[in-house]
C-alpha cells in the first residue's frame, strides 16, 4: 500500500507552534522564578528552534536568581542565553511563551504583571481554570518540559550543539530527583537521542560543582534545626548564606527512614525560601506547599517535589521569629498534625557533646 503524500500527513506539534510564531516579529520566552535546569534548557532549546527555523530573535528571561550550586555551574560552563529580570515588556509584535510553568501561576513574571502568553509548554499538571492561549502543549506524563521541546528539535531535524544537548540531558536528570523517577516512552527515546549528543565530561563537571565554605555552616545548622513530628519533618533556618541549602536539605531528609514528608525553609537576604518533599507513599508535595503558603507566598512543583518563596520577611529578629512560627503552624496544619512538640533529628545532648 502506497504512503500518502507528505502534505497529507498530520501536522506536528512543533510545526503548529512555528506557524503561530511566524506571525510575530520576535519571541520572548519566560521561565518560572528561580529557574532550574529544566526551565533553562527548555527555554534555550526553544530559542534555538525559533532562530533556526524562523530566523527571528528569541530572548529567554526569568525572575529571581539561579540557586543551586550545580545549576549555577551549568550556566557558567554551558552559557545558556538566559537573562534574569524583575519585569517583562510585551507588545503586539512579540510572541510571549511560558516554559516549565503554568499560565496564571503566581511564580512567574507574566501573571504578576497581568499579561497573557501566546503559548505555554509545560509538564506540570494543570488544575482549575486555564488561561486561554493560542498554543498549549502540556504533558504531565513526561518527566521534564525539556522532553517536549527536544522532541520539537527532533521533529524538525535540528541538531543541538553539544552544550545545548548537555543542558537538556542534565535537566532531565535533575527532574528525577527524589521520588520523581518515572519515564514515559517519549522521555526514554529523548534520553537516548540526547545521550548521543551530550558531552559526558561537561555533565560530570556540572554534577561536581564546587561549594562555598559557608554552605557547610548552613548544612550543620540545618541538621541542628530539624525536628520530627512522627513521620513529618520540619527544618527552618532563621538565616542562611545561600538558598541552595533549602532544596538540598529537603532532598537529604526525605531519604531518612521513617520520614514521609518534609518542609525545609531558610531566610536568605530578605526572603524566606521553602522546599517540600514527599515520598512515593505520601501526599502531593505541591498541594501541601500551596496550602502552607496560601495568601503569604507563592510556590509550585510536582507530586513529590515543590518549592516556593515568601518575600520580604526579614525586617528584624522578632518579625523573623513570627514568620518561623507561622510557617511551622501552617505546615503542620496542612499535614493534619495537631500542635505538638517536635523531636530533634539530632538529639541536643549529641550536639552539645560534640562542641569541643
Amino acid at each position: 500500500m502506497s504512503q500518502p503524500p507528505a502534505h497529507d500527513k498530520p501536522e506536528t506539534r512543533s510545526q503548529q507552534l512555528l506557524d503561530i510564531l511566524a506571525e510575530y516579529e520576535r519571541c520572548l520566552i519566560i521561565t518560572h522564578d528561580t529557574p532550574d535546569p529544566d526551565a533553562i534548557a527548555t527555554g534555550w532549546a526553544l530559542a534555538f528552534l525559533i532562530e533556526q527555523k524562523l530566523g527571528k530573535p528569541a530572548e529567554l528571561v526569568g525572575g529571581g536568581g539561579i540557586v543551586r550550586a550545580e545549576n549555577r555551574h551549568m550556566v557558567d560552563l554551558l552559557g545558556p542565553p538566559i537573562r534574569l529580570v524583575t519585569s517583562v515588556e510585551s507588545s503586539p509584535t512579540a510572541a510571549t511563551i511560558l516554559v516549565d510553568c503554568k499560565a496564571g501561576a503566581t511564580n512567574q513574571l507574566m501573571t504578576r504583571q497581568g499579561l497573557e502568553p501566546v503559548a505555554v509548554i509545560d509538564h506540570h499538571p494543570t488544575q482549575g481554570e486555564q488561561v486561554a492561549v493560542r498554543f498549549r502543549d502540556v504533558r504531565p506524563e513526561t518527566v521534564a518540559s525539556v522532553t517536549i521541546v527536544a522532541s520539537y528539535l527532533r521533529e524538525q531535524e535540528i541538531e543541538p550543539s553539544p552544550k545545548l544537548a548537555t543542558a537538556m540531558w542534565f535537566a532531565m536528570r535533575t527532574e528525577t530527583r527524589g521520588e520523581e523517577f518515572y519515564f514515559s516512552p517519549l522521555d526514554r527515546s529523548i534520553l537516548t537521542w540526547l545521550t548521543e549528543r551530550a558531552d559526558p565530561i561537561l555533565l560530570a563537571e556540572i554534577e561536581s560543582a564546587p561549594l562555598n565554605p559557608e554552605y557547610y555552616t548552613d548544612l550543620v545548622l540545618a541538621l541542628q534545626n530539624t525536628f520530627l513530628f512522627n513521620e513529618t519533618g520540619l527544618c527552618v533556618l532563621p538565616q542562611a548564606e545561600g538558598a541552595e541549602i533549602v532544596g538540598e536539605m529537603a532532598d537529604l531528609l526525605i531519604r531518612c527512614r521513617g520520614i514521609h514528608r518534609v518542609l525545609c525553609a531558610a531566610v536568605v537576604g530578605e526572603d524566606l525560601f521553602v522546599s517540600a518533599r514527599t515520598d512515593s507513599d505520601c501526599d502531593d508535595a505541591a498541594e501541601l506547599l500551596q496550602t502552607t503558603l496560601d495568601g503569604i507566598g507563592s510556590g509550585g512543583g510536582h507530586m513529590h517535589r515543590a518549592g516556593g518563596k515568601i518575600p520580604c520577611v526579614h525586617r528584624d529578629s522578632s518579625t523573623n521569629e513570627q514568620w518561623q512560627q507561622e510557617l511551622r503552624r501552617r505546615w503542620l496544619a496542612a499535614c493534619g498534625i495537631e500542635r505538638e512538640e517536635g523531636k530533634r533529628l539530632v538529639p541536643k545532648h549529641e550536639i552539645i557533646n560534640h562542641l569541643r
